[in-house]
């Protein structure tokens, strides 16, 4: 399969027609939409005015903070603890907001980068970019219930856009895209090094 990603004296370059842009924008924005951070209720009678100010929600460090509901949320911010679930909250307590904030920033760039064609990534976007790609297949794997070996053999049998019957099969065809857009990037940025 030909690659996506070529390194060259501007930046690593890759040449993607309007469709495949446009469904990586949609992509990038629905899992921007998944993890962006609940904006604080401006105004409300228990707002800190330190907290509005510096632009946090009090919230945030609360008690009462849990773990995603979402599996597809909860894999990409998983808990830092295996099996001690009151250490997972108090890191997630102190970290998610940033963890978020981060993804949702390089979720954007990449966003943004699809905008134009060819796609030019700079040395130092790229690494965001990837990382961007990555959270999508993420979310993607969790949607298909990727958990093993065969399941990932299922989904890499997929690879006949006009044959798609159901959500499932777009779903693995995606998947199957991505996978390839990044490994590509992955190629690309190691032969720049």
């Amino acid at each position: 399969m030909a690659k996506a990603f070529k390194s060259t004296h501007r930046g690593l370059t890759c040449h993607l027609e309007k469709a495949e842009r446009d469904l990586l924008r949609s992509l990038f924005e629905d899992v921007v939409t998944m993890l962006e951070p609940e904006p604080p209720v401006s105004g409300a009678a228990d707002e800190d005015p330190l907290w509005a100010v510096v632009g946090m929600d009090p919230r945030a460090h609360a008690v009462d903070f849990a773990a995603p509901t979402d599996d597809a949320v909860l894999r990409l911010l998983p808990d830092a603890v295996r099996d001690d679930a009151e250490a997972s909250l108090e890191f997630r307590r102190l970290t998610e907001r940033g963890l978020r904030e981060a993804k949702v920033g390089a979720l954007r760039a990449a966003a943004l980068a699809v905008e134009t064609s060819p796609v030019l990534l700079a040395p130092g976007t790229a690494p965001k970019f990837a990382a961007a790609l990555n959270d999508v297949r993420l979310v993607l794997a969790q949607r298909l219930g990727l958990e093993t070996e065969e399941d990932a053999a299922r989904v890499h049998a997929f690879d006949d856009w006009s044959a798609a019957e159901n959500v499932d099969e777009y779903l693995a065809l995606v998947y199957n895209f991505v996978t390839w857009l990044q490994e590509s990037l992955m190629q690309a940025l190691n032969e720049s090094l």
